[in-house]
């Protein structure tokens, strides 16, 4: 569990950029070790859900999407940004039937992390969906073209096992889902 962080002071806070995903602010901190008053920045986000998602013949469900911080597409699982609103228990089903056309299943919470610690405000909720069949079409955002992606879970385990997948939210999804079935 995080440790309590009323030893540093923030002593002052100046708003950046609101941008599309992210307000950037600076946060002046004193550090209680030594008293020395530093620059830090602080990107602020919504809370975003992340889904662990199986068929009824166990297969997993994966997005195929293109990542502008890489340059590279890679395969995540689906999720994205809790709405202005919304309860990321609400925003884990949605985001699954937007991004894949899969609804329906036994829903799980799986836990939830910091997305960075080191400079980012948001977590991200990891949702297991156990049995979701296809019940739409895609719905994708104006930013968004994906291709859906099923891969058999002994494979996703082996992949995970090995480094493959590149999203450190999937992986840590993975992490709390293998465990979960005692895979390990």
């Amino acid at each position: 569990m995080p440790e309590s962080t009323a030893r540093w002071q923030r002593v002052q806070s100046e708003v950046l950029a609101d941008l599309k995903l992210f307000r950037a602010r600076f946060d002046w901190m004193q550090n209680p070790r030594n008293g020395i008053t530093e620059r830090m920045i602080v990107l602020e986000s919504p809370d975003a859900a992340n889904v662990v998602a199986t068929t009824p013949d166990q297969q997993m469900l994966f997005v195929r999407q293109y990542r502008f911080g890489t340059s590279t597409e890679i395969l995540e699982l689906p999720g994205g940004l809790v709405d202005p609103g919304e309860d990321h228990a609400q925003a884990a089903p949605r985001e699954l039937r937007e991004e894949t056309g899969y609804s329906g299943g036994q829903w799980a919470h799986l836990g939830s992390i910091p997305s960075n610690p080191v400079f980012m405000t948001n977590f991200i909720h990891h949702y297991l969906a156990e049995n979701v069949t296809l019940t739409h079409a895609l719905s994708l955002d104006t930013g968004e073209d994906l291709k859906v992606e099923t891969l058999p879970i002994a494979q996703v385990y082996q992949r995970w096992r090995t480094g493959w997948f590149q999203h450190p939210h999937t992986v840590n999804a993975l992490l709390l889902f293998f465990a979960r079935q005692e895979f390990f």
